[in-house]
């Protein structure tokens, strides 16, 4: 079975939530998920991000919903990591 384990995004969201709660709520979406974020660039009325996420399965789907929740739109998808796990039994 072939997972991705690792994302690097780039994110424009509004001031509120903060990155804090942002960070939280995106590792939220998963059960062993691990979030990175780093603010890039802050505008009048918007941050852009850098998230580095990483587990054992990454739901992208799952994630970007979480993100566009919370106001915030996926901009690119700068990096990935994806690895074939040999299925057991």
């Amino acid at each position: 079975m072939i997972r991705t384990t690792t994302l690097v995004l780039d994110v424009l969201k509004p001031h509120r939530p903060g990155v804090t709660e942002f960070a939280r709520r995106i590792a939220g979406v998963g059960e062993d998920y691990r979030v990175h974020l780093a603010v890039e660039e802050v505008d009048e009325k918007t941050e852009t991000l850098r998230l580095e996420i990483s587990g054992l399965s990454l739901d992208i789907e799952a994630i970007e919903a979480a993100i566009k929740s919370m106001g915030g739109s996926l901009h690119s998808v700068d990096e990935v990591v994806a690895q074939n796990v040999p299925e057991s039994g």
